[in-house]
């Protein structure tokens, strides 16, 4: 989606209805103390949260109840500012380095690496929640960690998993998925046959396109550095999955190398495909929509075919909760984020997000919303099963700016549109990851 939608979420009402004379911020403190949290929200203080457009009404609508909440028991009024996906990391970079605008930022991947010094050091309130809370996912936790000190909060891991639609497959020949590289490319021709063609992302679509790359790179044992952070993407390896994805991008419709995230959604919601990998986000939309029932009913999920590499080996968008060290307030940021992770307010917000955001932290595995769908069931261990981007270097500044400049999504789009040869398109991408690991 690109929209842009402002909120506006105050809590006024609610704290007059208590009858409570002492202050919103005598009852904050209060309220803050009872609920055994750490942090109390500065006097007269108020938030401002830039995030990323949702995709799953019932996501916001959670995350918008706990806030409301929130300002309720605090009197600390949160303004929600969303952003389309791809414009959420410009806009954040922009904040931290002018040193104005929003407060907290929900963020992709280790975006906070290309700024760290101009956020909060969140160390006290990350470590509590993980104690409290059976500890976090060590794939997450790295996109928030810089040595030992937090720079962020680990929000959730979004699970990317193949959706598609079980009569067109069986109808091209398969009576079940095949689990490897192999077998998918020859279901991708099948389907292309029979004029229900897949389709990915080879544009710079934030989740998607990155997703995708990153999977077609790592399923051959590619990788864009190695263990001392020395770049090493030219490989027989990348050329294997280069040459992989040149006979995937054959059997897509026309147009995929400029597809955002929205844009596999709509054209598989239209007809037009009948396979890609994306968010539980695509079958809600069809599920929701009486007019779809019939695609509804026929899309299946299953986690993304074995390669060469003999492993399961995905990325799944992940996402992190930041406070700038502009704010003016950072008590109250704290205080917002620590209760949004209360269990009973994070195991809300998991529910209403039906599958889309995978829990950050072990306690909530368990929460119902893994077993109460079987669509659901591809998406249930996103956060213990992320590779992150850096592989197989450490993240860090030159991880988070190769993601951010789409290296990665750019040398297999430059190659399967043949705008580029193999070697060259190998070649600009080597050149351009040095430029970042120096």
């Amino acid at each position: 989606m690109t929209m842009k939608r402002r909120k506006f979420l105050a809590g006024t009402a609610g704290l007059a209805a208590t009858g409570l004379a002492a202050g919103p911020f005598a009852v904050g403190r209060a309220i803050a103390q009872g609920a055994g949290m750490s942090f109390t929200p500065e006097e007269g203080a108020s938030l401002r949260l830039l995030r990323w457009v949702p995709f799953v009404p019932g996501e916001e609508e959670a995350w918008n109840a706990n806030t409301q909440a929130f300002t309720e028991a605090t009197g600390v009024q949160v303004q929600i500012d969303q952003e389309s996906w791809e414009d959420v990391r410009p806009k954040a970079a922009v904040a931290a380095n002018v040193g104005s605008g929003p407060d907290m930022v929900m963020s992709w991947f280790d975006d906070p690496f290309q700024y760290p010094d101009k956020l909060v050091d969140v160390t006290d309130l990350a470590t509590g929640l993980g104690e409290a809370n059976g500890g976090w996912y060590e794939g997450l936790e790295g996109y928030a960690k810089q040595d030992d000190t937090f720079i962020a909060v680990p929000l959730c891991a979004i699970g990317n998993a193949i959706c598609y639609r079980d009569s067109h497959m069986k109808a091209a020949g398969f009576d079940t998925f095949p689990e490897d590289t192999d077998g998918f490319l020859e279901l991708c021709k099948a389907m292309q046959s029979n004029g229900t063609p897949a389709g990915f992302p080879h544009g710079k679509a934030v989740g998607d396109g990155n997703n995708y790359a990153h999977w077609l790179l790592w399923s051959h044992g590619g990788m864009t550095v190695d263990e001392n952070g020395e770049v090493a993407i030219d490989s027989p390896e990348t050329r294997a999955a280069i040459e992989y994805a040149k006979a995937l991008y054959a059997t897509f419709i026309p147009g995929t190398e400029s597809w955002l995230d929205i844009n596999n959604n709509r054209a598989f919601l239209a007809g037009q495909i009948s396979l890609t990998a994306n968010g539980v986000s695509l079958y809600y939309a069809a599920a929701n929509d009486p007019a779809m029932s019939e695609i509804a009913e026929d899309i299946r999920t299953v986690n993304l075919p074995i390669g060469p590499v003999g492993e399961s080996v995905e990325l799944h968008q992940t996402s992190t909760l930041s406070i700038f060290d502009h704010c003016q307030y950072p008590e109250a940021a704290k205080a917002y984020i620590e209760f949004m992770y209360q269990p009973d307010r994070m195991n809300a917000w998991i529910e209403g997000a039906s599958a889309y955001c995978c829990q950050p932290l072990k306690a909530f595995a368990d929460n119902p919303v893994w077993t109460s769908n079987p669509v659901h069931e591809a998406y249930a261990n996103a956060s213990a099963s992320l590779r992150p981007n850096g592989y197989a270097g450490p993240l860090g500044p030159a991880s988070a700016g190769v993601m951010a400049d789409y290296v990665l999504v750019d040398m297999f789009a430059e190659a399967v549109t043949g705008q580029r040869s193999t070697d060259d398109a190998i070649a600009n991408a080597a050149r351009r990851i040095g430029r970042y690991y120096r």
